[in-house]
């Protein structure tokens, strides 16, 4: 097989992989991000992450968990396709030679551009795997937010404008912004914030990665490490990608359900400003526990799963 094939088929390994087992810690993430600024004096919908965990299954049972995960899955192969296969080629361009070992910041220029590609594919993924996991979270608050004062934080109007729109799967969520959420461009609604996430966290991510297989080597020939060694550099970049970048990832899931008609947000940086505004730098890293949590053996998993699939290759 050729390289471009191996990345292919290795990309989805990893990629699968890396959805069984961190969607769970992603919608937990979401949920938290997602849900509004309760009412001045009302406590907010989930006190923490296990709060959420706890409502979520009991809810919804352990399905729950995995809600939203068929747009994930059914684009797993292409976005991971993409994103392993682009970095492989500008790997290929990088080198000096033939097999030769490339420098952590040749790796960081090769993930800076394998995000670039993904950013296109991750848009319309991620606003749907959004609104299906956020949906419950902003339907529990329209009732608060009907009961609000006249005057009320304009969060209580995009909550229950939000919670009117209840969807069946995946496809009910594409129908519906394609329909009335202005076509095609409503699919894209959060690229700039998705693009700020993946450019600069997958050359942050690769470099991490290569870094740390040279560091556990004590050299450039990485090929020797054993499974787990591959799946710590894994999970240490991963924390490296979330950690750099998770800011930017809250205003993207903010912009992604946020209503079409009533609007809370005019865009990225208004909804910078205004999380700041009501919820402080903390806003900014609320579902952050359960990211970073997720990010070790999610990542783990993936690296993994793609190195020992391309190696059988």
């Amino acid at each position: 097989m050729g390289d471009v094939a191996k990345d292919l088929a290795a990309g989805t390994v990893g990629g699968a992989a890396q959805l069984v087992v961190g969607h769970p810690f992603d919608t937990i993430k979401v949920k938290l991000q997602s849900q509004p600024t309760p009412p001045p004096g009302q406590p907010p919908k989930f006190a923490g992450a296990m709060d959420a965990v706890k409502q979520t299954i009991s809810a919804e049972g352990p399905r729950g968990l995995y809600k939203g995960m068929g747009a994930p899955l059914a684009t797993v192969a292409a976005f991971n396709a993409v994103l392993f296969t682009v970095r492989g080629q500008m790997e290929a361009l990088l080198r000096s030679e033939p097999g030769a070992a490339l420098t952590v910041g040749q790796q960081v220029v090769a993930g800076a551009g394998a995000g670039v590609a993904v950013s296109f594919l991750a848009c319309p993924t991620e606003l749907i795997k959004c609104r299906l996991q956020a949906q419950s979270a902003l339907a529990t608050a329209a009732p608060a937010a009907a009961a609000a004062p006249a005057g009320g934080a304009a969060a209580t109007v995009t909550a229950t404008a939000a919670a009117a729109v209840k969807y069946g799967g995946p496809l009910d969520v594409a129908r519906h912004v394609l329909r009335s959420e202005g076509g095609v461009r409503g699919l894209f609604k959060g690229l700039v914030p998705t693009m700020a996430r993946e450019i600069p966290g997958n050359a942050l991510m690769f470099g991490v990665y290569e870094a740390t297989k040279q560091f556990i080597a004590g050299g450039q020939d990485t090929s020797g490490l054993g499974r787990g060694s591959l799946i710590l550099a894994g999970g240490v970049a991963g924390a490296a990608f979330w950690g750099s970048v998770y800011p930017t990832d809250v205003v993207k899931s903010k912009l992604q359900v946020d209503d079409f008609k009533n609007p809370k947000y005019s865009g990225s940086m208004d909804a910078f400003k205004k999380i700041l505004a009501a919820d402080g730098a903390r806003g900014l890293y609320r579902g952050f526990g359960p990211a970073m949590a997720r990010s070790v053996p999610a990542n783990g998993a993936c690296f993994l799963a793609y190195e020992v699939t391309r190696s059988l290759l």
